[in-house]
């Protein structure tokens, strides 16, 4: 089944289950800090092998102790399903 684009309204209900996620620019936004970079690249692997599994990938960067994640459905320009998906499944890493 495709993915379908979310109504604002729709992101907007899904949020309030998601702890620590916002809207920024129009993605899913979450700021994780870590003890060192160590700890952050190793969340970032573990991160990555889930994001390949669901082939949905993220925006990301990592600085020191600090990995930021964006989350987009690039085929339907805004938030899918998907992206709530691979977010609850990320705070589950931590």
């Amino acid at each position: 089944m495709a993915a379908r684009k979310l109504s604002p309204a729709e992101v907007e209900q899904r949020l309030q289950a998601l702890p620590d996620w916002v809207m920024d620019r129009h993605r899913l936004y979450r700021l994780f800090v870590f003890t060192d970079f160590v700890e952050a690249f190793g969340f970032m692997s573990r991160v990555a092998l889930l994001a390949e599994r669901m082939d949905h990938h993220p925006e990301w960067s990592n600085v020191y102790n600090r990995v930021e994640i964006h989350l987009t459905s690039h085929d339907v320009e805004g938030i899918s399903e998907r992206d709530f998906t691979l977010a609850e499944r990320i705070n589950t890493l931590l």
